[in-house]
């Protein structure tokens, strides 16, 4: 309630000095400075503060039309003003850290994010895998199925020092470590030397080929 009637104040102030002789040096500056701040909430960010600019401003309006002391209220004005630059760089500097507490907890909900979906893919991967072993195993007593076509992943992620052949081998891919040229070719957009694979790689892992690109690719094996 204060500040509203400090404002009230300072607007009927700026109107009876309209109509009367020129004002001092720096009156009109700070006038305008300390409605500036006004608009720009400093009154809730920096009550005591703003208020202690009002009352300085206040006190050189009483020295310049009750004491009719211009150059007195001059010292006063110029206090006021300086008062209300200081306050500025701090209604600056409390943006700029909003600013930058808000960047940071954009990044952390993005990164929150990125790791609840990266959770995600490798639960979904484990589950994967675990079903193409119980598959596997459900095959094996059942008399097998053909190497070509295995019941097994469509995907595969890459772990550090794995090779195509290492990946062909695995019981729940190809298990024969032949049969890795089918992964090399299906791969071509992310895989330039098939001797070095990055771990991480997510490679997709063909299942509807012919026998004949099966034998295919035993022959490539066997020329690298």
């Amino acid at each position: 309630m204060r500040r509203w009637a400090a404002s009230i104040v300072l607007f009927a102030c700026c109107l009876l000095a309209a109509c009367s002789a020129p004002a001092p040096t720096w009156r009109s500056r700070v006038a305008i400075l300390v409605t500036e701040l006004n608009r720009q909430d400093v009154p809730w960010l920096f009550p005591q503060e703003y208020d202690n600019l009002v009352e300085t401003f206040e006190h050189g309006e009483a020295v310049l039309h009750v004491q009719k002391n211009e150059k007195e209220a001059d010292g006063y004005y110029l206090l006021a003003l300086q008062k209300g630059e200081v306050l500025k760089a701090e209604l600056k500097r409390l943006k700029e850290r909003r600013a930058v507490e808000e960047r940071l907890r954009a990044e952390e909900e993005r990164l929150r994010l990125e790791a609840a979906k990266a959770e995600q893919r490798r639960r979904e991967q484990e589950r994967e895998r675990s079903r193409a072993v119980d598959d596997s195993r459900g095959s094996t007593r059942g008399g097998g199925q053909s190497r070509e076509h295995p019941v097994a992943l469509t995907s595969y992620t890459v772990h550090r020092g794995e090779t195509l052949p290492q990946i062909a081998g695995r019981s729940e891919i190809y298990n024969e470590t032949s049969l890795w040229p089918l992964i090399y070719r299906a791969n071509r957009d992310q895989i330039r030397d098939p001797k070095h694979l990055w771990p991480g790689q997510v490679l997709k892992i063909p299942r509807n080929f012919t026998r004949e690109e099966a034998n295919e690719a035993k022959r490539y094996s066997g020329r690298k």
